[in-house]
């Protein structure tokens, strides 16, 4: 269920007449403040990774670009069609100091697939990378979430989950990209207006999932300032189909509204579950896609700065300068701070996470 924006408008009318606010139950006492990773909990998780950066660059002329850094003597750099690609597999593409940049020219690797790159250090664990972007045409903003750096050392393993603008415009070709990606989920965000008239052109078999950020399908409820919220939520179009929330009131929304809090527990409890690789996406892949991968990555533990950047990099995927302020990210984490007193407790009380589901994120996403 949706509001149009008549029926939006007449919503807020009714809650500014009575000042409606709902109030949080008691919440556990703070653990960690917004924009930090949650506490670590029990899972098991491999050694940390002895890479300290790491990051693949497919340039315009069909080479790639690998540069490292680490604390080893020699690193091997292996060409792999798989993130997951087993440890005797690969073409060996050269080798460097413990930190180095090497370039693989094109034509020395088939083209027409994604290339993953395996670094082997001469001590310790192996960490594969790729470039960020799968470089669709009519998704500019499809990449890969993974490929960051933990405060503790581990890495988020790359070709697992991906983040999008709308998937409407695929071709036959670039669906099969997805299914050569191993993609065999699509969460999709948006509201019923967008799905309806830009519904997903995906490969047949790949299992497709509605997690829409303003469904009223269960009822309407908020935390904080009910009239505040809304409003922001009118003015920033999250009603009417608009892909742009445009201002940093919307992106409190999402925060303090309760069917957000569902689609985003939604969106991580399939990452949780999906056995192949996942995708989630809005209309431009920038504001609830964006909140979503904020999300995801501090609770795997990358800093407040990487997440910035990431979020910042949809305005050179989008080619569009000013598609996201960071103060509109600032904005969502402040309110989480506001109303919760910490991202752990936003996490547990906001989106219903168990210790369980935070676990199991990591220990599937963390190498």
């Amino acid at each position: 269920m949706n509001l149009s924006r008549s029926t939006a408008v007449r919503l807020a009318v009714a809650v500014l007449a009575v000042g409606a606010t709902v109030p949080l139950a008691a919440l556990p006492a703070q653990a960690a403040s917004a924009g930090q990773a949650a506490p670590v909990t029990a899972a098991v998780l491999p050694a940390a990774v002895p890479f300290t950066a790491a990051a693949v660059t497919l340039n315009a002329d069909g080479s790639h670009t690998v540069a490292w850094a680490s604390p080893a003597t020699a690193v091997t750099v292996t060409a792999v069609a798989s993130a997951d690609a087993d440890a005797a597999t690969g073409t060996v593409v050269g080798q460097g100091a413990g930190t180095g940049t090497l370039t693989v020219p094109a034509g020395a690797l088939a083209a027409g697939t994604r290339w993953f790159f395996r670094l082997t250090p001469d001590s310790g664990a192996a960490l594969t990378v790729a470039d960020r972007s799968l470089h669709l045409a009519d998704a500019a903003n499809f990449r890969d979430a993974g490929g960051y750096r933990t405060t503790d050392g581990h890495w988020v393993r790359m070709g697992r989950v991906h983040r999008s603008g709308k998937l409407s415009g695929l071709t036959p070709a670039e669906q099969q990209q997805l299914t050569a990606a191993g993609i065999t989920r699509d969460v999709d965000l948006r509201n019923a207006s967008e799905r309806g008239s830009a519904p997903d052109a995906i490969p047949a078999g790949l299992a497709y999932q509605v997690a829409d950020v303003t469904s009223l399908a269960h009822g309407i409820g908020f935390h904080g300032n009910a009239v505040t919220t809304l409003l922001g939520a009118l003015a920033a179009g999250l009603f009417n189909g608009s892909s742009d929330l445009g201002q940093s009131i919307g992106y409190p929304f999402m925060v303090d509204f309760t069917g957000s809090d569902r689609a985003f527990h939604d969106t991580l409890t399939a990452i949780e579950a999906e056995q192949g690789a996942l995708v989630y996406h809005c209309t431009a892949g920038k504001d609830r896609t964006g909140w979503a991968t904020a999300v995801l990555l501090t609770l795997l533990g990358v800093d407040r700065a990487t997440v910035n950047a990431d979020f910042l990099a949809s305005n050179t995927y989008t080619g569009r300068p000013d598609a996201v302020e960071l103060s509109w990210l600032d904005a969502a984490f402040a309110e989480v701070n506001h109303v919760y007193g910490s991202f752990d407790a936003y996490l547990h009380q906001g989106l219903n996470l168990t210790d369980a589901d935070i676990a199991a994120l990591r220990a599937r996403l963390l190498v």
